[in-house]
């Protein structure tokens, strides 16, 4: 009888530190969304006087405006931050948060136009002159294809035509429009011309994966897989189980660096993919199996603390957040979907509490996350890079890291 008595009591007391670690678990990521929510007001700042205007109807016709806020703009990185603010929305039952990305989606569609007719492409640099170039020039994959990948999420909500249309072009522009190798594989024209980035398989896999789901049809899925197939033939150093940055296909080899947050996007665009792949999807396996090599390639390098480093596999470079939580959203969310075992939950989890107790402020704050990074062929440039307070290059991936590992707690014996 006291036996049976005991372990009722060790059960519940488990059951309440469970409940305990989620609320607190939960209130960090309140609180980073929030802080996005607070300081990422939806309208334009004058570069001369300061003058704030919430719609391109109230900025006289000469006046040389910005955005307020980088919350704002049309970027990559808002993308990100949306489908990850979608995510938070549909896990809290909250719907102040799918209400910001669906706010700020129909910002830039609203908007663009008034700095479209300014658009004069032999003018760089004076980007005041056309905010929200991204949304129609669609140069790079970067450009379109995760904001395209947000806005498949915002219009199953939001049906609105100009949203079907930028779709549909986006869709275009990825499968006839973008620069490919022979082998189909996604390239750039710069630094050199037909560069394989490895941050491009983020840029083109989630918004493939949400365009076979939303047209049916599985040229989408296939490109995705060829993509990820073709990416790793090009950029995985067998050696140290890791993915090199870049592939110069004019000198026929890689990159000098192992750049943690590109590691990060290349394993998000597996997940995102696995998240949309039908269950007897042909490829699929294969899928789950280049995730899971590539999650015991990065695990090798987790620090003491639980997070992962600038440069993986330079531990003299600086603790970094935004590829610390792309891995750890990433292993959290593979483990919860039963594609790998759960014996690697403890990476995730330690990852989730590294983030928590080295990364983000009381107030919601998440420091040291690395800003927008090119290619260079120096270690230098890498080490160097400024890593700011707030950078929205990571924060949509600590929400999306922070949901999962409750999640993961959550169905942990």
């Amino acid at each position: 009888m006291k036996k049976n008595i005991l372990i009722i009591l060790v059960f519940t007391l488990n059951i309440t530190i469970n409940a305990q670690t989620s609320n607190v678990d939960e209130l960090v990521i309140r609180r980073v969304a929030d802080y996005i929510l607070e300081h990422g007001k939806l309208n334009f700042k004058d570069v001369s006087n300061g003058k704030i205007y919430n719609s391109t109807k109230d900025i006289p016709e000469n006046a040389k405006v910005t955005f307020s806020n980088p919350y704002v703009e049309w970027h990559y990185t808002n993308g990100v931050l949306n489908m990850a603010l979608v995510n938070l929305s549909n896990f809290l039952d909250d719907q102040k948060y799918i209400k910001y990305a669906a706010d700020q989606m129909a910002f830039g569609m609203d908007n663009y136009k008034f700095f479209q007719k300014r658009y004069n492409k032999e003018i760089d640099g004076l980007h005041y002159l056309y905010p929200f170039g991204q949304l129609w020039t669609m140069q790079e994959l970067d450009d379109f294809g995760a904001m395209g990948a947000s806005m498949i999420d915002i219009y199953e909500t939001v049906k609105r035509d100009d949203y079907k249309e930028y779709i549909e072009n986006s869709a275009i522009r990825l499968m006839q429009g973008q620069d490919r190798l022979k082998d189909g594989t996604l390239v750039r024209k710069f630094p050199h011309e037909m560069t394989l980035w490895g941050d491009d398989l983020y840029m083109s896999v989630p918004f493939l994966a949400r365009m076979g789901k939303l047209s049916g049809d599985k040229k989408y899925w296939d490109d995705a897989v060829k993509q990820i197939e073709n990416f790793t033939k090009y950029l995985w150093n067998k050696e140290k189980e890791l993915n090199y940055h870049c592939y110069y296909t004019d000198l026929k080899r890689n990159g000098v660096a192992h750049w943690g947050r590109c590691n990060g996007w290349i394993m998000m665009a597996k997940v995102h993919l696995l998240n949309y792949l039908p269950m007897d999807y042909p490829k699929r396996a294969e899928v789950i199996k280049n995730l899971e090599m590539q999650i015991l390639g990065i695990a090798k390098y987790q620090n003491g603390n639980g997070l992962w480093h600038q440069v993986l596999d330079k531990a003299d470079s600086y603790l970094e957040s935004s590829c610390s939580a792309m891995f750890t959203y990433c292993i959290a969310r593979a483990v919860n979907q039963k594609w790998i075992d759960d014996r690697y939950a403890s990476i995730a989890i330690n990852g989730w509490e590294g983030l928590k107790e080295n990364k983000i402020t009381l107030e919601g704050q998440v420091k040291d996350i690395c800003v927008g990074t090119g290619i260079e062929d120096n270690m230098v440039f890498y080490y160097n890079r400024p890593a700011r307070l707030n950078e929205k290059h990571g924060l949509g991936a600590v929400i999306d890291a922070g949901i999962e590992v409750i999640k993961l707690k959550n169905n942990m014996p």
